[in-house]
């Protein structure tokens, strides 16, 4: 990992821009909102990798918080912020676990399917489309952002509006490929081709390496408590690894100064 030096904690928060969202980028995952939720279709990939990125975060918060994995609702009292939510995927299961859950998403198409299973499920989750910047959310103890910093205009501005919505001792779960010939392979050729993501989700040349990353969220400001990788083998499929050439994902807090 790459620590951050002196001169690059001179960044502050008044640097974060109202546009991070790549209307581009949006407008293609909108007009998925429809198959969002179906398990066998163009979003397989998805529901394969949440149940593993689901077994990180709950990892992570057990730890910072020093919760207790055997309940049920382990979140209650705990208010979560999903940036980039998707048609919630991975919000309605953290609701389910008790905690006051937000989801934003550029597209209004994937909020509308959003609020829509939720109000099938039961659940009640705070849905919002747009930029992140202009809603007035106020600070969280969770922020969770998976496979979203690569589709954004600006990394370092997301981030800076990542961190303005964390409270001091808060947490932020942040997921991505990594820029490698095995993830170009995989994700974006294969993955791709065989429809297990839709055609044009990825763009290899946004994908970040751990390094990058790292120094990114360093010159925020902001440090990285753990990251681990999502690696895919035939046998055992998706799954945490000690491998990041494929994806990998990482819990981060806010540097003590």
């Amino acid at each position: 990992m790459v620590k951050a030096s002196k001169s690059d904690d001179i960044l502050q928060d008044n640097h974060v821009s109202n546009d991070t969202i790549n209307q581009e980028e949006a407008a293609h995952f909108g007009a998925l909102a429809s198959q969002w939720w179906d398990a066998k279709g163009s979003s397989s990939m998805l529901h394969a990798l949440n149940p593993v990125r689901l077994a990180y975060i709950r990892g992570a918060l057990d730890e910072h918080f020093g919760l207790d994995y055997r309940n049920r609702n382990a979140l209650s009292g705990k208010s979560i912020l999903d940036v980039g939510c998707g048609a919630g995927l991975l919000c309605e299961p953290l609701a389910r676990l008790g905690a006051a859950v937000t989801g934003v998403d550029a597209a209004p198409e994937n909020i509308h399917a959003a609020q829509s299973h939720a109000e099938k499920m039961g659940l009640t989750i705070h849905y919002k489309a747009g930029e992140l910047a202009q809603q007035n959310l106020g600070k969280f103890d969770i922020i969770t952002s998976m496979e979203v910093i690569e589709h954004v205009n600006d990394p370092m501005d997301f981030i800076l509006t990542l961190k303005q919505h964390l409270h001091d001792d808060a947490i932020m779960l942040l997921s991505t490929p990594n820029r490698t010939i095995q993830s170009k392979i995989l994700l974006v050729e294969a993955a791709e081709r065989l429809g297990k993501v839709p055609r044009g989700t990825h763009d290899h040349d946004k994908f970040m390496t751990p390094d990058e990353l790292t120094k990114m969220l360093n010159d925020a400001g902001l440090c990285v408590i753990n990251m681990r990788g999502l690696a895919y083998s035939v046998l055992d499929g998706l799954q945490l690894s000690d491998d990041m050439q494929l994806n990998y994902i990482m819990s981060v807090k806010k540097r003590k100064t």
